[in-house]
């Protein structure tokens, strides 16, 4: 951490220099739309957005490689190339963090906890990244405790194709067409990954057999409009991969080179009517998304899971000039088939409601209300309150208090895995609250932005396994400090420079014991550089997390530091070449598991 401190400080310094100061485009006013009626970011707390040209900017292809880079978002994953990737939010465990992808939840209803695997989510088809921070149960109900991230798709005008290869005998590319315009759009793209790797265990320890990862993700996007008033778009996204993995093999029990394989298949899609009628806009639309994972190992397992969700929304935006509002109702039902052969099925009925009020010049309130019918553990009603206050110097205080609730996963209502005498204990909802103040600025030339945001999330209710069976015990707290900050910082050499940082401290404890809770680092930071030029553009990234707690030991911290660029041979062709883990550092995202040294990629892009 002190080594990454002091190269933040250095690049701020640097931004800081009056020379730099000059000829800066104002940066964008961000806006999400994840919060159902569309908000400025800066002014919605926990709200951040990561647009294409940032995923671009970074060379990110798989959405865990720029995740960590969110302030309160940390990234576990076991093994670097196809190793399970989840997403822990302001300390709350993997299945607490809901994911969307063109408003469809995908998370796996057959894995134990209902979270997602970012491992095989490739980013080329990705238009923003949405993430919502904190309880966010009053709009999406269950699965959101942690948090929200939304994923939107791009509707393609002309052609985009990508190649590129590199260290590990990694080959990659992408293909996308389409046409858009105000009437109608239709795209596919394909996109292909394929890497010999490294050992997933770290090689370090005496691990030297490469793992290796192969990814094929394809999709499509299209949208008609019917009349003035009436529109039907839709998306569907097929990935599927596969990836050698390391066991625990006996008699030492401990990770080691095996010949494990898992692969797995998902598709997702959503199709969506929005008509205007009576004044108001209605959206119906039905998303789905299907799982099936395969491992190959000493304990042999296959996981089915689907999942449906029917939805109606009715939005009105600026009623009486001050007042906008959405209203709802959601049935949503999903299914699995785990590891003993058992399944089931969970089912949902919701009615929602958001609104906000612009009540002066400089105050904004916003109110969310949700209630939540399971099917097996009774009714849940959450909401959310948050105000904005725009103060002197372009400064703006925010807050929000939330709830949320997570019902029971499907593993844990029929008790795969367990092993204790029967019956097992009847589980119950677990809850949160959550409590945010952030103070934020803007200069008035619009160069300079950042945020400092300060919470508590406490988790009650919150199922463990323990004793061969799951029970209702652990109560969990996480105090955070989220700091970020964005700058133009003017012209040099003909191009522009840009910085973002990213801050946060997160002390996520045991509500029982006070231990610290696994796997979330106390401290992690990341600074990007950017520049922008008229052929050549880049960016150097530098991220860094302090030592954590993990499963077996103590996971030392490390920094990191990766370096992008591409050169425009022609407006349609350019030249592309990212270098990771600039400084050779030997680390581990998760305990036992190793990471890459040093290595390097070139390509080629096309836009027509």
């Amino acid at each position: 951490m002190r080594h990454l401190l002091l190269a933040t400080s250095a690049l701020v310094a640097f931004a800081s220099t009056p020379a730099f100061a000059e000829d800066a485009d104002p940066l964008p006013e961000v806006v999400v739309t994840a919060t159902r009626l569309p908000a400025i970011a800066a002014r919605t707390p926990g709200a951040r957005v990561i647009d294409s040209r940032a995923i671009e900017q970074r060379g990110a292809v798989f959405a865990a490689d720029i995740l960590a880079d969110i302030p309160g978002l940390s990234v576990v994953r076991s093994g670097a190339f196809g190793g399970v990737a989840s997403v822990r939010i302001r300390g709350a465990t993997p299945g607490k963090t809901l994911v969307l992808v063109d408003g469809a939840p995908v998370n796996d209803a057959a894995e134990i906890g209902g979270a997602f695997d970012f491992s095989g989510f490739e980013l080329g088809d990705v238009d923003r990244i949405e993430v919502l921070s904190g309880p966010q149960s009053s709009l999406w109900g269950s699965d959101a405790i942690g948090g929200v991230i939304a994923f939107t798709t791009r509707e393609t005008d002309g052609v985009r194709a990508e190649a590129e290869g590199g260290s590990y005998g990694t080959l990659r590319g992408r293909l996308a067409a389409g046409v858009a315009n105000d009437r109608y759009a239709i795209g596919a793209w394909v996109s292909r990954f394929d890497t010999d790797g490294i050992s997933a265990a770290d090689k370090a320890n005496g691990n030297p057999e490469a793992d290796g990862f192969e990814n094929t993700t394809v999709g499509a996007r299209a949208r008609y409009a019917l009349s003035p008033t009436a529109t039907i778009d839709g998306t569907l996204r097929w990935s599927d991969s596969a990836a050698d993995i390391d066991g625990f093999p006996a008699p030492t029990f401990r990770l080691a080179d095996t010949f494990d394989t898992t692969a797995s298949e998902q598709w997702s899609g959503t199709a969506r009517l929005r008509i205007t009628a009576l004044g108001v806009d209605h959206q119906f639309s039905v998303s789905a998304s299907d799982i099936t994972r395969d491992t190959v190992s000493s304990f042999p397992s296959t996981f089915e899971a689907d999942r449906q969700v029917y939805r109606w929304q009715a939005d009105r935006a600026a009623l009486y000039g001050s007042l906008t509002w959405a209203v709802g109702a959601e049935r949503e039902e999903t299914s699995g088939s785990l590891s003993s052969g058992l399944s089931d099925g969970l089912g949902t009925t919701s009615l929602f409601g958001v609104a906000s009020l612009q009540a002066n010049d400089r105050l904004t309130l916003t109110g969310a209300l949700r209630w939540d019918d399971t099917d097996d553990f009774g009714a849940e009603t959450t909401g959310r309150v948050s105000a904005a206050l725009d103060l002197d110097g372009g400064f703006i205080l925010s807050g929000a208090w939330g709830t949320g609730f997570k019902a029971p996963s499907i593993s844990q209502s029929v008790c795969d895995f367990c092993f204790a005498p029967r019956p097992f204990p009847v589980l119950t909802p677990e809850t949160a609250d959550s409590v945010e103040i952030a103070l934020g600025w803007a200069s008035a030339d619009g160069r300079l932005d950042g945020r400092a945001t300060v919470y508590r999330l406490n988790v009650e209710d919150q199922i463990s396994y323990v004793a061969g069976r799951y029970i209702n015990i652990a109560e969990t707290r996480s105090d955070g400090v989220e700091l970020e900050g964005r700058a133009a910082l003017g012209t040099v050499a003909g191009g522009a420079l840009d910085l973002t940082l990213a801050y946060a401290w997160t002390d996520a404890r045991d509500g029982t014991t006070d231990a610290r809770l696994l796997r979330v680092p106390e401290q992690a930071a990341s600074a990007t550089l950017g520049w922008t030029g008229t052929r050549l553009s880049g960016a150097l990234t530098v991220r860094s997390e302090s030592d954590q707690d993990d499963s077996g030991g103590v996971r030392e911290g490390f920094v990191t530091a990766n370096l992008n660029a591409a050169w425009a041979l022609t407006g349609q062709v350019s030249l592309t070449a990212r270098i990771e883990n600039l400084a050779d550092e030997t680390y581990q995202q998760v305990l036992g598991y190793g990471e890459p040294g040093r290595s390097a990629y070139v390509g080629i892009r096309l836009r027509y």
